[in-house]
């Protein structure tokens, strides 16, 4: 029989379908999977008001449903309608109730309901070596009009920040495994996770936690601020650069304002309060400016109420956030897909855990695709904001040969 290590290797190395999350203590494994259940605007309440709480196995680890929301989903969900877009046509939204979890910290610890589980077949796929040549669906000029056309929307008092989406692009099929275990030794996030399946994988190293929910207690922590890493910039550096920077303040002032905004309309009365004020995170080639709001949920909140209230996640957006999607889906000419949508767990108990799906890999139909986006405010500029998304996709890209 296989020891524990054996069998995670043999099963990473394996077709079958798996999810990897990022634990405050190492990585969850999950595979097995009983159900699958693709998620549209028609089935969206029912799945999470319903569908989630059925409880099916003796082991509570495994009572949990575990996928994402792509970006339309979550706009169709709060009444928003995209105009028509260029698409690919993957899935609005999907989630995968496993038999099997594998908890990596300390030692490997393997929870299955799956009778057998350690029977695995190698796969003995061979994977083309990729280049680090990929495609920009937006050149600088391009993206500078795009800018100055809603720089005039700021002027006009239609929207005070709007982040614009930039997609890297190129052919070809990623060992998804291979290149996810090489993003977590360059830059493990808090957030990271890998879905591989048949037909497409997702690789994220995804900085940001959109929401926490514990019982009652619910958290959100929002980032509004990025600086590239340099030998002369430390932790402190970094905070100070923040603090003194009128533009990067103005824009953390107004995400953190959203989104206390968006926690108050399901937290009980004056129980919305900031948790951290302003730190800063340090990752490979950046740091992030980050606060993190917490409250206490009025009774009778449902999970479909927290969704709706707090997704998509405004610090991807921009500010306000209904009349600025809006702006973004009338100017945005292919769909964000996946980007900006959210992937988590949704425990039986209503305990849920969502980030922002942005820093994150698509490879669908022989395609791969990356997008990250920035801010445009007053006082910021073009040429300022489109390298910035570069330093963001950096560490995905790098990823290639």
């Amino acid at each position: 029989m296989l020891n524990n290590n054996e069998y995670l290797d043999k099963l990473y190395q394996s077709d079958k379908s798996i999810i990897i999350y990022k634990n405050n203590n190492g990585f969850d494994v999950y595979t097995d999977f009983s159900k699958k259940i693709i998620v549209d605007k028609k089935n969206i309440k029912k799945f999470l008001n319903i569908q989630c709480k059925e409880e099916s196995s003796s082991i509570d680890g495994l009572n949990c449903y575990i996928g994402f929301f792509g970006y339309k989903l979550l706009c169709d969900n709060i009444g928003i309608k995209l105009p028509k877009q260029k698409t690919t046509n993957f899935y609005s939204g999907l989630f995968y109730k496993p038999k099997t979890k594998i908890s990596i910290g300390k030692k490997i610890i393997i929870q299955s309901t799956k009778t057998n589980f350690r029977n695995i077949k190698t796969n003995t796929k061979k994977y083309s070596k990729l280049n680090k040549n990929f495609n920009l669906n937006l050149t600088l000029q391009q993206y500078s009009k795009l800018f100055d056309d809603f720089s005039k929307n700021i002027k006009q008092g239609k929207t005070y920040q709007i982040k614009i989406a930039q997609t890297y692009s190129k052919k070809g099929n990623i060992n998804a495994i291979d290149l996810f275990l090489k993003l977590m030794q360059i830059n493990e996030s808090p957030e990271s996770f890998l879905i591989r399946d048949k037909g497409y994988s997702i690789i994220s190293c995804s900085p940001e936690t959109l929401l926490l929910k514990k019982g009652d207690l619910i958290k959100t922590k929002p980032i509004a601020g990025t600086l590239r890493k340099t030998k002369k910039i430390n932790h402190n550096k970094a905070l100070a650069f923040f603090r003194r920077n009128e533009k990067e303040t103005k824009e953390h002032n107004m995400i953190v304002d959203m989104e206390r905004n968006d926690l108050s309309k399901i937290c009980k009365t004056g129980s919305v309060k900031i948790d951290k004020l302003k730190t800063v995170e340090e990752y490979r080639d950046l740091f992030h400016y980050v606060t993190t709001i917490k409250g206490v949920l009025k009774n009778k909140i449902t999970n479909h109420d927290i969704i709706s209230s707090l997704m998509p996640g405004g610090s991807v957006i921009g500010c306000p956030k209904i009349s600025t999607i809006q702006l973004l889906n009338q100017k945005e000419k292919s769909d964000r897909n996946i980007y900006t949508g959210s992937f988590g767990i949704i425990h039986s108990n209503g305990d849920m855990r969502f980030n922002i799906m942005i820093r994150t890999l698509l490879n669908f139909k022989n395609a791969i695709e990356l997008s990250v986006a920035s801010g445009v405010i007053l006082g910021s500029t073009a040429k300022k904001e489109y390298n910035e998304n570069y330093i963001k996709a950096k560490s995905l890209l790098d990823l290639f040969n």
